[in-house]
C-alpha cells in the first residue's frame, strides 16, 4: 500500500443524529474510489463499516469504524461513528483524532437532537466543520429547513457550497464554488457537468458572493484582492475557506444522496483540496507543555484513541501518528506506565479487514496486535523522547446497575469480561463498592446496557442480572439511652464473661461533655465513612481493666459497620462506658468485645434510630418549553428547586434530590424532553430520611431489590 506524507492525508470522522446515513456515506465514498466493487447496505447487513455481530442484529452503528480511501492521490482516513448519544465515547475519541468533522444531516428532518448534542463536543474541540445534507432526493427532503436548522446551531458562519434542484425529473446539484451544475441519472455515479440554468444564476451568484466575502475575512491579503478585484479564483477561494474552517469561522455545507451516489465524489474532492490535512493543525500541546508538531522528521509519538477485542484476533490498538514516523517493529515506550511495547505488525483498518503497511507517517491512523500494556488514552513515545498527549475527557455515567453474574462460578468470568469492554469503552465503568457489598456497572444509558448485556451473553458467554444498587444510607440516634449486657459462656475448662455498662446518644460538633460521669478517657474516631465516635472512658473502681476498654470500643466499631436497620454504616454517636464486672479467670478480650457489640446494638435500637440519605446537588439543563414538566418530575422525586438561570434557549434548574429518587432519572428526563435535556449530579450531604420512608426501607431491607 502507498505510503502517504502528513500533506496528502486527510482524518475526516463522521458523525450525526441516528439514522442521518453516515455508515451508507462512507460506503458509498470507498464505492467511488474503487475500494470495493460493490456497494453494501445496512438493511443487508453488507456494509463494510457496520461488521459486527451486535450492528447486523440491532440495524445501527454500535461502535465506531475506521475506514479509508484514496482520492486523486489523497488518503481520506474516515471514522463512521454511531449516532445515539449513549454510544459517546466512541463519538468522543473520534473526534479526538479527526482533523476534520463531516455532520451529516438527513434532509427529511433537519438537525436532530443528536446532532445538537454532538454539535457541543465538536465546539469543545473547536475542529473543522463540514456539514452534509443527506437525502436530498427523498419526496420529503427539506434542503432548506435543513440549512436553516444548521444555522441556528452554529450562526451565520454556515455558508451553502452546494443547494439542490430538480430538472426534468433529473436530480441536480448546483455548486457555488466550482459555479457549476451537476446533473445525476437514477442511478447515480458520475454526473454530467453543465452551465448553471439562467433561471437558477442570479441565486448561484448571489451564494457565491456570500462565499466568497466569507472567504476574504479569513486572511487579510485575501480581503485586499477583494476589495481589488471584487472576486476571488477558485483557488484563492480554497484558502480562504481551509482558514475560516480552521477558525472555526466557516462551515461549509454540502448536499448529497448517499444511497442513490449523488454528490460523494465532489465531497471527497472537496476533502482533498480544501478540509485541513494534519499538517494545517496548530502543533498540540503536551501534558507537559511541549508543543508535539504533526511533522515526521520530529521523534515519534503516537495516541491511542480505541482499543477492540475480537474473537480469534484479540486486543487491536488504533492510534494516531502525533509526529514522527512509524514502522513495523519499532520500539516505542508507553509513558503511562514505562513498558516499552514492540509494534510488530501495521495495519490500515478497513472495518474488519487488516490491510498490512510497512510504515504510516505523521498525520496517519493505523492499528497493531497484541499491545500488553497500552490501552485506550495512552501515549507511545521513541525512547528518550517523553512526551504525554492530552487524554480523551469522557462524560460521567448516567446511569447505575448493581450486576452479578447468574452462576457464581462465571463471576470471574464475568468481571474479565466487563474489565475488556472497559477498555473498549472507557464511559463504562465498573467498581466493587464494599458498603454496598455489590458490583456497580455506570454507563451513558439503557441502549448501552442492552449492548453490554448483549456482548457479555454473546461474546463471552455470561449471564448477568442487572439491578437496582443499593443506597449508601447511614445511620444514627436522636435520643440517649443507657443499657447494660452480661455477657456469660461456660463450656467446660476456662469460659467467657463480661459485663458492660453503657450509655449512648447522639453526637454532634461542639457538645458539650457528658455531665454525671467520672471521665477518665476520651478518644475521639473519625469514621471512615464520615462522622464520628466519641468514646468515653467512665469506669470507677476499676471493675473493668483497663485493657479491656480496646475491645469493648472494637466491638461497637463492629456494629457500626452493619447498622441494626439496614446494615448500613452507623455515624455520630458517642458512648460513655461507666460500669460493669469483670472475672479473674474468665474475662478476656473477646468476652469483652462480643459485651460491647451487644450493649451497644440494644441501647442503638432503643435510641430511636433514624436512617439519613445520601443527597446530590443536582444541575438540570433544560429547554424553555419543557421546564414545567421536569421541575413536576423532579418535585415527585422529593426534589427542593434552589433557582432557576436563563442560558440561551434553555433553563438551568438547581435542585437537591435524594439519591434514591435518582434511580431512572436519566431515561425519564430524556423522554420529558426528547434527548435535549442534560444533567449533572454531586454529594452534598446526608439528611434524614421522612419516616413513612424509612419505615418502608427499613421493612424492604430483607426483600430482593428491584432489577
Amino acid at each position: 500500500m502507498k505510503v502517504y506524507d502528513d500533506k496528502h492525508i486527510k482524518n475526516v470522522v463522521f458523525v450525526g443524529a441516528h439514522g442521518s446515513g453516515k455508515t451508507t456515506l462512507a460506503e458509498t465514498m470507498l464505492f467511488e474510489a474503487g475500494l470495493i466493487k460493490r456497494r453494501g447496505t445496512v438493511e443487508n447487513k453488507s456494509t463494510v463499516s457496520d461488521h459486527h455481530d451486535i450492528e447486523h442484529e440491532r440495524g445501527t452503528s454500535v461502535l465506531a469504524t475506521p475506514l479509508h480511501t484514496e482520492w486523486r492521490n489523497y488518503k481520506i482516513n474516515i471514522i463512521d461513528t454511531p449516532g445515539l448519544d449513549d454510544f459517546i465515547g466512541e463519538i468522543l475519541s473520534s473526534i479526538r483524532v479527526a482533523d476534520s468533522i463531516v455532520t451529516v444531516i438527513n434532509a427529511r428532518y433537519g438537525v436532530e437532537i443528536g446532532t445538537e448534542i454532538i454539535w457541543n463536543y465538536i465546539a469543545r474541540y473547536n475542529k473543522p466543520t463540514i456539514f452534509v445534507i443527506n437525502q436530498i432526493d427523498h419526496p420529503n427532503a427539506n434542503f432548506d429547513d435543513s440549512f436553516k436548522g444548521i444555522r441556528s446551531l452554529v450562526g451565520s458562519n454556515a455558508v451553502k457550497i452546494q443547494y439542490p434542484l430538480v430538472i426534468d425529473g433529473s436530480q441536480c446539484i448546483v455548486d457555488v464554488l466550482k459555479m457549476k451544475l451537476y446533473k445525476f441519472g437514477p442511478d447515480g455515479g458520475k454526473p454530467e457537468k453543465l452551465p448553471i440554468p439562467d433561471n437558477q444564476k442570479e441565486l448561484a451568484n448571489q451564494l457565491h458572493n456570500e462565499l466568497v466575502e466569507k472567504a476574504a475575512e479569513n486572511d487579510m491579503d485575501l480581503l485586499e484582492l477583494f476589495v481589488e478585484k471584487g472576486t476571488l479564483s477558485e483557488e484563492e477561494l480554497r484558502q480562504g475557506i481551509k482558514l475560516g474552517m480552521l477558525n472555526h469561522e466557516l462551515f461549509p455545507v454540502f448536499c448529497v444522496s448517499a444511497l442513490q451516489d449523488m454528490g460523494s465524489g465532489r465531497l471527497m474532492g472537496f476533502i482533498d483540496n480544501v478540509a485541513p490535512a494534519a499538517a494545517d493543525l496548530k502543533p498540540e500541546q503536551s501534558v507537559e507543555g511541549k508543543a508535539v508538531k504533526p511533522l515526521p522528521t520530529e521523534p515519534t509519538v503516537l495516541f491511542v484513541f480505541k482499543t477492540e477485542f475480537l474473537p480469534n484476533v484479540g486486543q487491536i490498538t488504533f492510534f494516531k501518528v502525533k509526529s514522527g514516523e512509524l514502522k513495523a517493529n519499532d520500539r516505542l515506550v508507553n509513558v503511562q506506565n514505562g513498558e516499552t511495547e514492540t509494534l510488530n505488525q501495521l495495519f490500515i483498518m478497513d472495518g474488519k479487514e487488516r490491510r498490512p503497511v510497512s510504515k504510516l507517517n505523521a498525520g496517519d491512523i493505523g492499528a497493531s496486535l497484541k499491545l500488553k500494556h497500552t490501552k485506550t488514552n495512552d501515549t507511545l513515545h521513541a525512547e528518550g523522547h517523553p512526551v504525554t498527549i492530552k487524554p480523551i475527557q469522557y462524560p460521567e455515567a448516567r446511569t447505575r446497575k448493581a450486576v452479578a453474574a447468574v452462576e457464581k462460578h462465571d463471576e470471574e468470568k464475568m468481571m474479565e469480561a466487563l474489565k475488556k469492554i472497559h477498555l473498549e469503552d472507557p464511559t463504562v465503568v465498573v467498581s466493587y463498592s464494599h458498603e454496598l457489598k455489590q458490583q456497580i456497572l455506570a454507563c451513558q444509558g439503557e441502549l448501552q446496557l442492552s449492548v453490554i448485556k448483549w456482548s457479555l451473553e454473546n461474546e463471552y458467554g455470561v449471564k448477568a442480572d442487572f439491578s437496582r444498587p443499593r443506597i449508601a444510607y447511614r445511620e444514627t440516634i436522636t435520643r440517649p439511652v443507657t443499657t447494660s449486657y452480661r455477657h456469660k459462656k461456660q463450656s467446660g475448662g476456662a469460659g467467657q464473661f463480661a459485663q458492660v455498662h453503657m450509655k449512648i446518644e447522639p453526637w454532634h460538633q461542639d457538645m458539650a461533655e457528658p455531665e454525671g460521669f467520672s471521665i477518665r478517657g476520651k478518644e475521639e474516631v473519625e469514621l471512615p465513612w464520615g462522622g464520628k465516635l466519641v468514646f468515653y472512658n467512665c469506669i470507677v473502681g476499676g471493675v473493668i481493666d483497663l485493657r479491656f476498654l480496646p475491645s469493648i470500643k472494637k466491638g461497637i466499631l463492629e456494629v457500626m459497620e452493619s447498622g441494626p436497620l439496614t446494615e448500613s454504616y452507623i455515624r455520630d454517636v458517642r458512648v460513655m462506658v461507666y460500669d460493669g464486672k469483670m472475672h479473674p479467670v474468665d474475662s478476656n478480650d473477646i468476652a469483652f468485645k462480643i459485651a460491647g457489640a451487644h450493649a451497644f446494638k440494644s441501647a442503638f435500637l432503643n435510641a430511636r434510630p433514624k436512617l439519613l440519605e445520601p443527597i446530590r446537588n443536582l444541575n438540570v439543563k433544560v429547554p424553555e418549553d419543557t421546564v414545567g414538566q421536569v421541575m413536576t418530575d423532579l418535585q415527585s422525586r422529593r426534589a427542593v428547586i434552589l433557582g432557576i438561570e436563563s442560558a440561551d434557549q434553555y433553563q438551568i434548574l438547581r435542585c437537591t434530590v435524594p439519591e434514591a429518587e435518582l434511580y431512572g432519572y436519566s431515561t425519564e428526563l430524556r423522554s420529558l424532553t426528547q434527548g435535549k435535556a442534560t444533567f449533572h449530579a454531586t454529594f452534598s450531604a446526608f439528611e434524614p430520611v421522612p419516616g413513612n420512608i424509612q419505615e418502608k426501607i427499613v421493612k424492604e431491607k430483607d426483600q430482593p431489590v428491584d432489577a
